[in-house]
């Protein structure tokens, strides 16, 4: 009996992937675990191993094709099986039987406990009357096909909106301007701005990933009131004292600290101080996380991934710093699983290593702070004795969420970094 490889969730928040590669070929024989595909998700590229054994019949999906969850990606056969006649028929109903459901079929009792079951989320646009509502009664949506099925898939009520095609239509445009969440959708969605352009220039289609990433990021800052602050850093102390460990353990053969590394640690320990900021906002209440889940902001080809020190404030310095170069490693060679992603309370970008001084970060939602750490550079500085001699300043911002964290919470809690980073051996006690 064939059997079907299938599209699998390796996100929380995936409905569909996209097939980046093919690592085997038609024909060849499989075991179980073996890695035999890329699979795009909303947050990264990951292999996907193969939970069957057998020999590897046909591929149905083909690299770079878009599929939603469960959805036949291949057909299985155990070895010296022959394929059975109706296999078209087999693979036909396996494609239906994974294509998503209407929006108006989904129930709604569903939905409701599956966000109830995910935790802190994003907050909803505020909520407006339907033409269904105003009306007193369900009226026909005038919609193009393609705005149909983006709705269907997103689960935006057309109902909510107010088309700006011809003669009131809606157009794909509306959909996606549409806020995150569908139910709650504004009533007349702007028009898209878009870019003119000619022969010569590029249209480049995005991936999976770079649409969540473009989806998040706009919910992000149009629905969390975000507040800035930054101050600067006296990084010589901390300088001198990773030159002076580093050259130790070079002597021993012991682990190389970079400067991200003390700096997370630094996070880490300040938001054990002031643990006001390790916390989200959850509609009508504050989610106060017990531990620190750090997501560290890794730059891969395609945008950005977070991947999650989990239970961080356990870890010493030297776990912390193997810890990030393990998710580094795995980031570039694509080996992230879902678990990698899971249970983010706090963010760090940093982009000194760019030679970016200083700058304000998107929060990670649904956290309320994400740090933001610039590069080290020498600069004229007075001292303690009023002269004006060559020093190394680092500058940190904090964006937060003024929902879940006050000014005097996000201050005190960059005193205490800053405190630890010019003080860098109170972060081995």
């Amino acid at each position: 009996m064939p059997k079907f490889i299938e599209m699998p969730k390796l996100s929380d928040t995936m409905t569909e992937g996209t097939l980046a590669k093919w690592t085997v070929k038609e024909g060849d024989k499989i075991t179980v675990g073996k890695a035999i595909a890329d699979i795009e998700t909303d947050k990264a590229t990951m292999e996907y191993a193969s939970p069957f054994e057998g020999v590897l019949h046909k591929f149905i999906v083909q690299a770079g094709q878009k599929v939603p969850l469960s959805a036949p990606l291949a057909v299985m056969l155990e070895e010296d099986e022959a394929a059975p006649a109706n296999l078209d028929e087999l693979i036909a109903k396996a494609q239906a039987a994974a294509a998503p459901a209407p929006a108006a079929e989904k129930k709604p009792a569903a939905s409701a406990s599956k966000a109830a079951a995910a935790g802190p989320r994003l907050p909803q646009a505020p909520q407006h009357k339907s033409r269904a509502a105003a009306g007193g009664a369900a009226l026909r949506v005038k919609a193009s096909p393609l705005a149909k099925k983006i709705a269907a898939e997103r689960g935006v009520d057309l109902n909510a909106l107010i088309g700006t095609g011809p003669g009131g239509r809606i157009v794909r445009e509306d959909v996606e301007n549409a806020p995150v969440g569908g139910s709650s959708a504004r009533v007349a969605a702007t028009p898209a701005i878009r870019p003119s352009f000619g022969p010569e220039d590029e249209r480049v289609p995005t991936s999976g990933m770079r649409n969540i990433i473009a989806e998040r990021l706009l919910a992000s800052k149009t629905q969390i009131p975000h507040f800035y602050l930054q101050m600067e850093v006296d990084a010589g102390p901390l300088m001198e004292f990773r030159a002076h460990l580093n050259a130790t353990n070079e002597k021993t053969g012991g682990n190389k600290y970079t400067v991200n590394d003390f700096i997370l640690k630094a996070v880490i320990r300040a938001a054990q101080a002031q643990p006001a900021i390790n916390a989200a906002w959850d509609g009508d209440a504050i989610v106060k996380f017990k531990s620190v889940g750090l997501s560290v902001a890794i730059a891969v080809e395609d945008g950005l991934v977070t991947p999650v020190i989990k239970q961080a404030e356990k870890k010493t310095l030297l776990e912390i710093s193997q810890a990030v170069k393990d998710l580094a490693g795995k980031s570039k060679n694509k080996k992230l699983s879902p678990d990698d992603f899971a249970g983010g309370t706090i963010t760090v970008s940093n982009l000194g290593a760019y030679g970016i001084d200083q700058f304000a970060a998107i929060i990670n939602p649904p956290q309320a702070a994400i740090i933001a750490i610039g590069s080290i550079r020498s600069a004229a500085v007075v001292n303690d004795k009023g002269q004006i001699v060559v020093g190394q300043r680092m500058w940190v911002g904090l964006s937060g969420d003024h929902r879940v964290v006050d000014g005097a919470v996000a201050a005190t809690f960059l005193a205490e970094m800053r405190k630890l980073l010019e003080n860098p051996a109170l972060m081995l006690v």
